[in-house]
């Protein structure tokens, strides 16, 4: 009897300790793992900024595309997939700030991971996405970050500055008004 007490003590504590898990305390998500810790947002000096690599590769239709055609341009880069919740929950402000800064000279480019073109382009049809992604399956693309301010997490949204360097990094979902106003900072430290 007394044993028995004592299991049903340990697993009750231990089923507390699970119910205190998840998304908020350990940033995981059925295999999605969330950015977390203090530094969703990293903005850097001009001073301070690295060369941003250059993405290319072929479009999700198979037409060439490539970071270089935007030189001069502030470009904002999104690390995501179809299969990441919180990849689909920022879509909407990702296209909607991209319609609005495309005539302000920013452009967006997608980087999707870890899936097929055809799943990604059936996303972005799906919910008329307005900007091009490329489907980086190897992770190469993403690489290219190592050296400035690489991802540690799925969503991750770089801004790169009209010279080309890496000025901010944003982990996890973005809102409308924080990516605004990002870019808005990046477009005046670079003037």
């Amino acid at each position: 009897m007394k044993t028995t007490l004592r299991l049903l003590t340990a697993v009750g504590i231990v089923l507390l300790a699970a119910g205190c898990g998840g998304p908020k305390t350990d940033g995981t998500q059925g295999g999605y793992v969330s950015g977390t810790g203090d530094n969703k947002i990293v903005q850097i000096a001009p001073a301070e900024r690295k060369t941003a690599p250059i993405i290319s590769g072929k479009d999700l239709e198979g037409n060439p595309i490539s970071t270089a055609d935007w030189a001069g341009k502030t470009v904002v880069i999104n690390l995501w997939g179809s299969w990441c919740p919180p990849c689909r929950k920022e879509s909407p402000a990702l296209d909607a700030v991209a319609r609005a800064m495309k005539p302000k000279g920013v452009e967006f480019i997608g980087i999707a991971v870890r899936e097929d073109a055809a799943t990604t382009l059936a996303f972005d049809r799906k919910h008329d996405i307005s900007y091009p992604s490329i489907s980086d399956t190897s992770g190469a693309q993403v690489l290219g970050f190592a050296k400035s301010l690489p991802s540690a997490a799925i969503p991750t949204t770089w801004i790169i500055d009209a010279k080309g360097r890496v000025a901010a990094r944003i982990i996890d979902v973005v809102t409308e008004s924080t990516l605004t106003g990002l870019i808005e900072d990046v477009k005046k430290s670079t003037l």
